[in-house]
């Protein structure tokens, strides 16, 4: 390695970490601002509250390396900018590219650990957060519920409680909006109740006390039921409240807690699943004629004859009854297939998620080098700000592509890499630009 090289990754390793600790550290900070008072004053012990915020920060890592890089390959090269250092470079006749090349590769190497971070560490740190949420949601049921607040915790429920006592339980002002039966929809209140677990944790049993139950049929709003009551239950299942039973051997569920590998398999069974209905769709179709007017050896021979009236009219209501059954197999397939390829988006855009946000820290670097020659300034200041900027637009490119997705707007892996291929481009035009512009010569 060149004294030039050593000399360039040097000036970024300071940066690097300075900028890694700091968002770490603001990320945590946040993280424990927005959940304090669920954890504070509710009997939770000290230690237990680390344990869960150093599990959580498991996914910070994989968010403040990416932008770390960006932070200290802005200042770096703004630094060399600013001592006229990259003036003495321009004059010995090294390009921007060579400057950059130990950089690009050092940026390389972190995409490849924060790769296997996000698909060894990552996993099973979130495996073990929520496994800890359990524990605590078991000892305390009001837990997943906040204070003047609609929770969606319960699968095809909105809660919302007014006041909640977390040493007795009780709660009072209850709202519960249920849309989980697509033929009606229910509004629930009730002047106080309480909340806690089954035995088994297998349920959560929401009590209700001085209430009514509002019903609207749908989706053609015709019908309406109102009744009141002085006690009743809601009965849900655990896994839907958010959590399930802490086991040692719980199932992994949803995508956070899954490697790429596990997103992959998953993904491949929604596809077979999709084929599947597809095929079951395509079935009724082709057996329709033969089943309404079926061909005999000696050619067409309709499926209806004209001896009597009678047979004529069975004969009829018989194919409209065939018919009306293969129209409601096909709109169940069609509704299986819309199911499954959501879910096929779902897991599939977590899949080029975890390499796209690993490669962030390659492509920042291509973003980076040009934004510090440009900035002309040094200081930890400068890099964050623009930095910051850029970053922004990064993770706004990579939610929207998320989101696009998942609706099946646009393939997966076109919206999770579009990101990257936004902010990649950027750089390179920067680069060429700068290179044109200021660096007369290569080498």
């Amino acid at each position: 390695m060149k004294i030039i090289d050593r000399y360039i990754l040097k000036s970024h390793v300071g940066p690097f970490f300075f900028a890694f600790i700091t968002i770490l550290f603001v990320l945590i900070l946040q993280f424990f601002a927005t959940f304090a008072d669920r954890f504070i004053g509710k009997g939770i012990g000290f230690f237990t509250i680390v344990e869960l915020i150093l599990l959580q920060s498991a996914w910070m890592v994989g968010l403040a390396a990416p932008m770390a890089v960006l932070v200290a390959v802005v200042m770096a090269f703004g630094s060399l900018t600013t001592t006229s250092e990259m003036t003495v470079v321009r004059a010995s006749g090294i390009s921007l590219y060579r400057l950059m090349m130990p950089v690009l590769f050092a940026g390389l190497l972190l995409s490849l650990f924060v790769e296997r971070f996000n698909n060894i560490v990552l996993p099973e740190a979130n495996y073990y957060a929520k496994s800890l949420m359990v524990d605590i949601a078991q000892t305390k049921p009001a837990f997943g519920l906040t204070e003047n607040t609609f929770s969606t915790l319960v699968d095809g429920y909105s809660i919302l409680v007014r006041k909640i006592d977390d040493r007795s339980k009780d709660l009072q002002g209850i709202v519960i909006y249920d849309v989980s039966r697509p033929e009606y929809s229910a509004m629930v209140t009730a002047e106080k109740g309480s909340i806690d677990f089954t035995s088994d944790y297998q349920y959560l049993v929401m009590t209700l006390v001085n209430g009514e139950i509002h019903q609207l049929r749908q989706p053609d709003h015709k019908a309406y039921r109102n009744m009141s009551f002085g006690k009743h239950r809601f009965v849900f299942e655990s896994s839907g409240f958010g959590f399930e039973r802490t086991s040692p051997n719980r199932m992994r569920s949803g995508d956070s807690e899954l490697s790429a590998r596990e997103l992959l398999v998953i993904g491949d069974e929604f596809k077979k699943r999709i084929s599947a209905s597809e095929k079951l769709i395509r079935m009724p179709l082709a057996n329709m004629e033969y089943r309404i007017a079926p061909k005999s050896r000696d050619g067409f021979e309709p499926a209806v004859t004209p001896s009597s009236a009678t047979p004529k009219r069975l004969t009829a209501e018989a194919a409209v009854g065939y018919v009306d059954r293969l129209i409601g197999q096909i709109d169940v397939e069609l509704q299986s297939i819309e199911s499954n390829r959501s879910m096929y988006n779902r897991y599939m855009a977590a899949y080029h998620k975890k390499y796209s946000l690993a490669l962030a820290c390659f492509v920042f670097v291509l973003a980076g080098a040009p934004l510090g020659v440009l900035a002309r300034r040094g200081g930890f200041g400068i890099g964050a700000a623009m930095s910051l900027l850029f970053f922004v637009l990064y993770w706004a490119l990579m939610i929207s592509g998320e989101k696009i997705a998942e609706r099946g707007l646009l393939d997966p892996m076109i919206s999770m890499w579009l990101a990257n291929g936004v902010m990649a481009s950027i750089g390179i035009w920067l680069v060429v630009s700068l290179s044109r512009a200021v660096f007369n010569t290569s080498k």
